[in-house]
């Protein structure tokens, strides 16, 4: 059972730029730092990506599909075991960075919930 997620997330941070990734790992820590979220969350999917470059910057624009883990957020394990039928939020997340060698963060927006509520 793990095996398929283990390689369902790698192959989907395989495809994703730098960027993306940074993305991804700042969503993440900003769910898991609100006060009502008790567990930890893994990513379960990423998708609508849109990575575009103009003289400003770099505008990142993707939806995470998360998946709620028996882990607790307090006490982190290295393996924490996907609860399948438990809460799947979907964070809608909008980057834009600078141009520079260690790209900054300019601007970001959050929006995370169930993911009916994001239509």
């Amino acid at each position: 059972l793990w095996l398929p997620l283990a390689l369902g997330v790698a192959a989907v941070a395989a495809g994703q730029s730098p960027l993306q990734r940074r993305v991804v790992r700042d969503v993440l820590d900003y769910f898991h730092g609100r006060s009502n979220v008790h567990f930890l969350f893994k990513e379960r999917e990423v998708d609508g990506v849109i990575e575009r470059e103009d003289p400003s910057g770099t505008f990142v624009q993707l939806r995470l599909g998360l998946a709620q883990t028996a882990c607790r957020k307090r006490a982190p394990q290295r393996h924490c075991r996907v609860l399948e039928s438990r809460r799947k939020p979907t964070c809608l997340a909008c980057y834009k960075f600078d141009t520079s060698d260690v790209p900054k963060v300019l601007d970001k927006y959050h929006n995370c919930g169930p993911s009916h509520h994001l239509a």
